[in-house]
């Protein structure tokens, strides 16, 4: 929990200094196709919901941090077997806008368990007590925002952590997401909306 609260005091502090350039928020919601990569045989695709918030902080016309807080369905599925893993995600990325509203973006992301359970046939398990409470990764990803405020967004989560609490095996996860987006339109210094 330490190091939790350790990243978003972090986070906050980086922040800080460039709210006061324009500062917009939002409402996302897509699909993820998650898997596991494991030291054994690699849990495959299983498909979920992602779900939350972000705020868009410009610092020049052409660069932005944007943190958000989101609610993520993950985990894999091998044979009969189903993983699955529910986590609060944190990211904080950093993005290149072109003009013409499409977005590269890219940066860490701190992911909180929230909850794990194994199922096989029809007998499922909780299991998070077998799991590490936080999972950190890496995204990267591209998007487009329309003048609208509407937007669409795909990126790759790349887990670089072991979730899993025994020292004998390793798992990672990696997520493939593709969602919509909305921006609440803002303005910034001398009244002029940013896209």
């Amino acid at each position: 929990m330490k190091q939790v609260l350790s990243i978003l005091g972090l986070s906050l502090c980086m922040a800080g200094p460039v709210a006061a350039q324009t500062t917009s928020f939002g409402l996302k919601a897509g699909l993820n196709v998650a898997s596991l990569e494991t030291s054994g045989a690699d849990l495959n695709g299983k498909a979920g919901l992602h779900v939350g918030g972000l705020a868009h902080i410009h610092i020049s016309p052409h660069f932005a941090l944007q943190p958000e807080l989101m609610y993520s369905m993950q985990g894999g599925q091998r044979n009969n077997q189903t993983i699955k893993l529910n986590y609060v995600n944190i990211p904080f990325l950093g993005q290149y806008m072109a003009n013409d509203g499409f977005r590269l973006q890219t940066g860490p992301q701190l992911g909180i368990l929230a909850a794990a359970k194994s199922k096989t046939g029809d007998v499922e398990v909780d299991v998070k007590d077998n799991l590490s409470g936080t999972e950190f990764s890496w995204v990267f990803g591209a998007g487009y925002l329309f003048k609208q405020g509407w937007g669409i967004d795909g990126r790759f989560n790349l887990g670089l952590s072991n979730v899993d609490d025994n020292d004998n095996s390793t798992v990672k996860n990696r997520v493939f997401q593709i969602g919509v987006f909305y921006q609440f339109p803002t303005t910034g210094r001398g009244g002029r909306s940013h896209r």
